[in-house]
């Protein structure tokens, strides 16, 4: 008998085993999902497998792992992984931050490994923090909310590829988008010790959000990975799925626990765009702005910490996070911290009449308007400093509006308003109005939350209010101000998936069944995809144009309310609603990603455009980064877009040379200097037509390349400390008699020694 009993528990420890196993099993399988994705697609667009393997082991062990325990020890652990890494991934970007932003003080490089491999020690020699390795009081996430929120970073990563498919990694003969190269070269800049200098003007000094550009140079120090892979294909989609995950946590806290609302909330806030048609504020997440993507997890986590506190509750030992994580978000973009401070603001207000409440508030908003300050002081230089109050600047991004009532207008920051809206018609105004009205329409996946305070059980919850203000905020930043590159889009585009979680509050506030939620979506999901094969032309005319923007979006809402009529029967049209525009969002997203043009995208200006960097003058852009020292300074007459231009009017964002020497120039293109973006409009010229802003150094620069005195190549050596030149025909005509040391194509390269 007691043999039998014997093989009885052992034979239950092995099915209670297996069953563990294949749970576990089930709980990592939606996972597989994206990061096969991933690697396929990486694979795909060239990225050697090695490298694949060292940044997944970087970013596990050196921001994941170590964050995580932080986080835990801080502020405890949610209970499930995903949430934990999520946040913990977002505090671990912040303590890279610190590690970086102390060995570069310093000049002490070489010990940044040291930095995330003595804070996993201290959790493993400290016994106090051993239990933060594992989660005590378990609360997973339900399998099916796994399987969406996998699904959403799978559609993140699908969005992606053909971006990576389209930039190809050099060398090879590319159009490169002008901001990727002048990241690239910050990136470079960022494994230098502070202070930093303006990569393409040496001696200049640095100001500009530049944490996402130092981010990645942490990666590739720590890797020993091209800053050009990092940039181009592995950093933005790590980024991208912490985004996910915290955006995840953010809506939970809002929803009251509702996972189904919470994976909602990150789908939409993070993947959905604006209904129907494209609209100036469009997806937060975006290949060529790395700074606009890496202030989200950071914005999210300073989010997670900010609505407990506009509650009343302390923080404990969290409040450490609080101003050098706000300091991290004005460091990463510039537009990040405003809207987040005005509806600290408005939630503070809230609170003023409960004593009890008041003093936490407080502390966040006086924490989060202190780091603003200090990092407008320390990060806002160039563009953020020309930004200036003209409501509807905005509308010179719209094709209609440009087509229309500003055919005449001028990108003028000087005047109250612009021309084509200073002197509006009756129907000028009518059509402006509508205009207004559509924007606001295609918006309303977003904005549609503000509507929660509608109801008095969220007016009194200061959480509602502090993201209701910074969504406003950031509308109004978008339409209130004025900037030369139309940069004041930010503050609304950042604060994108904030304002969703707001919109998912009111969905939840009404308590939706399972029936009307998936009928919304899908009627939401399905409407707007029957949307995108619509004809859409340009035209030109108000009344076509406002027939064009309008007739879609009629059609559209009419599919909606007929779909939600034949599942609900009207009873639940409001729930109904609020998820399909969710859902549409969603699908508008879907849609682009599923029919993006794979062969047009890599082949579009491929010969034509000026833009166009051969692979001749990458080989010896190259050649120069592999053989010239960290600190030696390259000459070139490399200035303009299109190559040979002249110095006064030519668009002076080449940026090329310095982003692939991954050296400092003595003078390349000033384009985003703060001299040129203060002198926009500056004799009828754009900021990147502007003259250099050092003409003596231009000058001598120019007749060392076209003369070739040995006076000046001396001056260059002496003075400026000026070690190699790169000359390329293509820019101008080459006068140096000396003798290269490499030569490719139309460029050569030249020593002083």
């Amino acid at each position: 008998m007691g043999r039998v009993r014997l093989a009885e528990r052992v034979h239950q420890a092995h099915d209670d085993r297996v069953l563990s196993f294949r749970r576990f099993n089930l709980r990592w399988a939606p996972w597989c999902l994206p990061a096969a994705a991933l690697l396929l697609g990486l694979l795909l667009t060239d990225v050697p497998l090695l490298d694949i393997v060292r940044y997944a082991a970087y970013f596990g062990l050196a921001v994941l792992l170590p964050g995580t325990l932080v986080h835990r020890a801080l502020r405890g652990s949610r209970g499930n992984l995903p949430e934990d890494l999520g946040l913990g991934g977002a505090t671990g970007l912040l303590l890279l931050l610190i590690g970086w932003a102390a060995t570069a003080a310093t000049g002490l490089q070489a010990f940044l490994p040291a930095w995330p491999a003595a804070i996993v020690v201290l959790f493993l020699a400290v016994p106090r923090l051993r239990g933060h390795w594992l989660i005590a009081d378990r609360r997973p996430v339900p399998l099916r909310w796994t399987w969406v929120l996998a699904g959403t970073m799978t559609l993140v990563v699908a969005s992606l590829v053909p971006f990576w498919h389209n930039q190809l990694l050099p060398p090879a003969q590319d159009v490169w988008f002008q901001d990727l190269g002048y990241h690239l070269a910050l990136v470079h800049e960022m494994t230098r010790s502070m202070p930093f200098q303006v990569p393409q003007l040496a001696g200049e000094t640095l100001r500009y959000h530049y944490l996402s550009d130092a981010d990645m140079a942490a990666a590739s120090m720590l890797t020993g990975i091209d800053p050009i892979v990092v940039l181009l294909r592995l950093w933005l989609a790590p980024i991208a799925a912490i985004t996910v995950l915290v955006v995840t946590a953010l809506a939970r806290d809002l929803t009251g626990g509702k996972w189904w609302a919470a994976v909602l909330a990150a789908a939409a806030g993070v993947t959905g765009l604006p209904l129907l048609a494209w609209a100036q504020g469009s997806n937060p997440i975006s290949y060529y702005s790395p700074s606009q993507v890496y202030m989200l997890p950071l914005t999210g986590l300073l989010l997670t910490l900010a609505v407990p506190a506009v509650r009343g509750r302390g923080l404990g030992w969290a409040w450490l996070l609080v101003f050098p994580l706000a300091l991290a978000c004005a460091g990463a973009k510039s537009s990040a911290l405003p809207p987040v401070v005005f509806g600290l603001i408005v939630a503070t207000g809230t609170t003023l009449g409960r004593r009890e409440r008041r003093r936490p508030a407080l502390t966040m908003l006086g924490l989060t308007l202190a780091a603003m300050l200090v990092g407008t002081f320390l990060f806002a230089g160039g563009g953020a400093g020309t930004l200036s109050l003209q409501p509807f600047a905005v509308l010179l991004g719209f094709v209609p509006y440009r087509q229309t009532l500003g055919a005449a207008d001028v990108n003028d920051g000087t005047l109250r308003l612009p021309d084509g809206v200073a002197h509006l018609s009756a129907g000028g105004f009518l059509f402006l109005a509508a205009l207004v009205l559509w924007w606001l329409l295609v918006q309303a996946p977003r904005l549609a939350g503000l509507v929660t305070l509608a109801g008095a059980r969220n007016r009194r919850d200061p959480a509602v209010w502090l993201l209701a203000g910074l969504t406003v905020a950031g509308v109004g930043g978008m339409w209130l101000l004025w900037h030369p590159s139309l940069s004041q889009t930010y503050f609304y585009l950042g604060m994108i998936p904030f304002a969703t979680v707001l919109t998912v509050r009111l969905l939840a506030d009404r308590q939706p069944g399972q029936r009307l939620l998936l009928g919304g979506l899908a009627a939401g999901f399905l409407a707007t995809g029957i949307a995108a094969r619509l004809p859409f032309a340009g035209v030109r005319g108000m009344a076509a144009w406002a027939w064009q923007l309008y007739w879609p979006a009629a059609f559209v809402l009419a599919v909606i309310v007929l779909l939600s009529v034949l599942v609900i029967r009207r009873r639940g049209l409001p729930i109904v609603l609020t998820a399909a525009l969710l859902g549409g969002s969603v699908g508008v997203f879907a849609e682009r990603a599923a029919e993006a043009d794979w062969k047009a995208l890599r082949d579009q200006g491929r010969h034509t455009s000026r833009l166009l960097i051969l692979q001749d003058e990458m080989v010896a852009a190259q050649w120069v980064d592999r053989h010239a020292g960290p600190d030696d300074v390259v000459a070139t007459n490399v200035h303009c877009w299109p190559p040979g231009g002249p110095a006064a009017g030519c668009d002076s964002r080449a940026f090329w040379v310095a982003a692939l020497t991954g050296r400092r120039t003595l003078i390349e293109s000033w384009g985003y200097t703060d001299a040129a973006v203060a002198a926009d409009g500056d004799g009828g010229l754009r900021y990147y037509r502007q003259p250099p802003p050092d003409p003596a150094r231009y000058a001598l620069n120019q007749r060392v390349f076209e003369l070739g005195a040995a006076a000046d190549l001396a001056e260059l050596r002496d003075r400026y400390h000026v070690r190699w030149l790169l000359a390329d025909v293509r820019s101008g005509p080459v006068g140096l008699a000396a003798a290269p040391v490499f030569t490719a194509g139309p460029v050569t390269i030249y020593e002083l020694r």
